[in-house]
């Protein structure tokens, strides 16, 4: 699943990390349809905003279909149908949506075979490994390569270990609601979800299903020239993703600070080591009483080699006694020689 995630870049920033060609090969980066309901966040929760990039044909009909733009949506979809006056009253969870049953619930599988196909964008997201009885989260992100590390002056203001990843992209389906009193329309959306990668797995059964390149990234929103059918084949999990450990102080979505997504280490839960001393006086307790000769080594014992009356049942507490007069310099008795 995909329950918070980290967006830091600023919406300029995010514009021109989202460059691309289009069908005729030319570079071109997105434009912003609504940059200014956009704000960066290290901790970001569903109902609030996030960078969406969709087909520039779902706002202009006579656009080419592989042109793209930006979009600020609100996490969480919203179906057309939803009757309510407040889509904060949804009365399910739409953040994520499995990939197995996408197309049986109206709630997606009517945008998604409208075309209203989306790619979520973030510098990585959260997850929850349980762990000795805790739940430990942990940052989940695409690794940066050596050709597309961000400049100096293109980190001017930014997080400065962004330079180590780049958008994570997300494969996304979004719908558009419009308020029952004709007020302005809501673009929301939800992130779809696949069985966890190989790696992965150790820390959740779910991860998002990532986007991993832009002929993907191509085909995911050209919704125009790649029907739904083929564009479903893309929903896989994918195993080119770091991650690390981080505070729990990402638990409260109130937290949004740099600190959110730094790597921690993590207590690793020593055995403890038991003495000699501590294993003979453990083995003692536990049998409460010395052996019986007829339970020993064979070996001799002077009380029942030399002397010929039967000794006193040894007890617990005689014993402990014996040792104090031992303590307090009470000669013993003296052992005949062994010749």
């Amino acid at each position: 699943m995909c329950g918070r995630t980290a967006v830091v870049l600023g919406a300029d920033r995010i514009r021109r990390a989202c460059e691309y060609r289009d069908n005729q090969g030319k570079r071109r980066c997105p434009e912003w349809k609504n940059a200014d309901k956009y704000s960066p966040s290290y901790n970001k929760s569903p109902q609030s905003n996030s960078p969406v990039l969709l087909s520039r044909q779902h706002f202009e009909k006579d656009a080419n279909s592989s042109e793209r733009v930006l979009v600020a949506m609100r996490w969480g979809l919203v179906p057309a149908w939803f009757k309510e006056a407040d889509p904060s009253k949804m009365g399910y969870n739409t953040a994520n949506c499995r990939s197995d049953t996408m197309m049986e619930k109206l709630s997606y599988k009517g945008p998604l075979v409208k075309g209203k196909r989306c790619v979520v964008l973030a510098d990585g997201y959260y997850e929850w490994q349980q762990r000795n009885g805790q739940k430990q989260p942990y940052f989940i992100y695409f690794p940066q390569t050596e050709d597309k590390k961000l400049s100096k002056a293109d980190m001017e203001g930014e997080d400065e270990d962004s330079k180590d990843r780049k958008l994570l992209t997300m494969a996304g389906i979004f719908d558009c609601w419009e308020p029952l009193d004709g007020g302005e329309t809501l673009y929301s959306y939800t992130i779809i979800t696949v069985n966890a990668s190989k790696d992965l797995s150790s820390i959740h059964h779910r991860m998002p299903a990532v986007l991993d390149g832009d002929e993907a990234i191509r085909k995911w929103l050209d919704f125009a020239e790649v029907p739904t059918q083929e564009a479903v084949k893309l929903i896989q999990p994918t195993e080119n993703l770091a991650f690390h450990p981080v505070s729990t102080i990402v638990n409260n979505s109130r937290n949004n600070t740099p600190e959110c997504i730094v790597p921690i280490e993590l207590e690793i839960k020593k055995d403890t080591k038991v003495s000699a001393s501590s294993k003979i006086m453990m083995n003692w307790l536990k049998n409460k009483s010395p052996k019986k000769e007829d339970d020993c080594d064979g070996l001799p014992r002077w009380s029942s080699q030399f002397i010929q009356t039967t000794p006193p049942k040894k007890t617990s507490s005689s014993l402990i006694h014996q040792w104090l007069k031992k303590e307090d310099g009470e000669p013993s008795a003296k052992h005949p020689k062994i010749q």
